[in-house]
């Protein structure tokens, strides 16, 4: 899902280029959410594949590419890097441009000759310049693939935003802190301390007791924040706190709005790399995000509130389109671990010294 912020400014581009025409999304349908809150198509417009089953997966392939072929469609970019079942899907669509990656002659899968408006997948640019080079290469037939593209900076921000009134963010930040009264007049810090789906991009839950215990110290307050399978972990990291002020929220928003809602009502968010980092993204809320078996400088956070914290050992990163995400280190992610938690404590202290009274 942090992805779908990521290709924010490519959405902006062709509403530029393109201002008359009409876009569709296609998705996985536990992504979809996201699409749907930001806008980014019509609700009508915007499509799923629920991959819950293989036999459901195969039967919404083809529902999918039936509906888009009857539209029909003028161009598709395919945003995955090598896909084959997304390449295919882009020539059953039946639209005759198709903008796509390609690892030329890199390693990588092989996507058959399906995208006939290919870019070469630069793993040295961030992922935001790629999809924008996506949007580039409809408009050139060159060979090797977009040469004439402009040359483009990375985009100062998304081009995504999330309305709210501010008598809904002052409800919603009213009630949290009824709920959790201990977080009231101090500045709130959320930590995302799970790994989600690669547990090798989580920083040390130890060293995330030991800042939760700092920043408590220093008269902040400390919310826990992930999904309810992370309930157990904040647990653990609370109870090594040994703070009042340090409360566990895993479970409490209900979805991404919630989310956006409970960041704008913070003023600090320290997390492992993932969705939590880019959704901060379109809040005003700063943030901190670990990044080691994956780079920053391929997909960190959009925006000057962002800073990533990285190692730079010499393994890192090791996660790429070219090995699956398949890492060598066993779990053992010493890029990570090496990043001590005082000099993190102290970058939290200076941003939250940065942000004005409590909001």
């Amino acid at each position: 899902m942090g992805s779908v912020v990521l290709a924010g400014p490519m959405f902006a581009a062709l509403r530029r280029a393109y201002p008359d025409a009409t876009l569709h999304v296609l998705q996985l349908k536990k992504n979809q959410e996201v699409s749907l809150l930001l806008g980014l198509a019509q609700a009508e417009h915007l499509h799923a594949l629920d991959d819950g089953t293989g036999l459901g997966l195969l039967r919404d392939i083809w529902r999918v590419s039936v509906a888009l072929r009857r539209l029909p469609l003028d161009a598709v970019i395919d945003c995955e890097l090598f896909s084959r079942i997304s390449a295919l899907m882009s020539y059953l669509s039946g639209a005759p441009l198709r903008a796509g990656f390609t690892p030329h002659t890199q390693e990588g899968l092989y996507r058959g000759s399906f995208i006939n408006r290919a870019i070469p997948y630069n793993p040295y640019q961030h992922i935001s310049k790629q999809f924008l080079s996506l949007v580039d290469a409809l408009e050139s037939a060159g060979m090797p693939r977009n040469k004439a593209a402009p040359a483009r900076e990375l985009p100062s921000d998304t081009r995504l935003a999330v309305r709210f009134t501010a008598h809904e963010l002052r409800d919603y930040r009213e009630q949290m802190l009824a709920d959790f009264p201990s977080l009231r007049d101090r500045k709130i810090v959320l930590l995302y301390a799970g790994g989600g789906v690669l547990p090798e991009r989580a920083w040390p839950a130890g060293h995330y007791a030991q800042l939760a215990t700092g920043l408590c110290r220093h008269g902040h307050a400390v919310g826990l924040i992930g999904l309810r399978e992370d309930a157990q972990l904040a647990q653990a990291l609370q109870e090594q706190s040994a703070s009042d002020h340090c409360v566990n929220l895993t479970g409490y928003t209900r979805d991404i709005r919630e989310l956006l809602m409970l960041f704008h009502g913070a003023d600090l968010l320290i997390t492992n790399d993932g969705g939590p980092g880019h959704f901060a993204s379109l809040t005003p809320i700063r943030s901190m995000v670990f990044f080691g078996p994956e780079t920053g400088r391929l997909y960190g956070p959009l925006g000057p509130r962002a800073k990533v914290i990285e190692s730079g050992l010499a393994c890192s990163p090791c996660l790429s389109a070219y090995n699956h995400r398949n890492t060598f280190c066993d779990g053992d992610n010493q890029c990570l671990k090496r990043i001590e938690p005082d000099p993190v404590l102290a970058d939290a202290l200076a941003a939250l010294a940065m942000t004005g009274s409590t909001p």
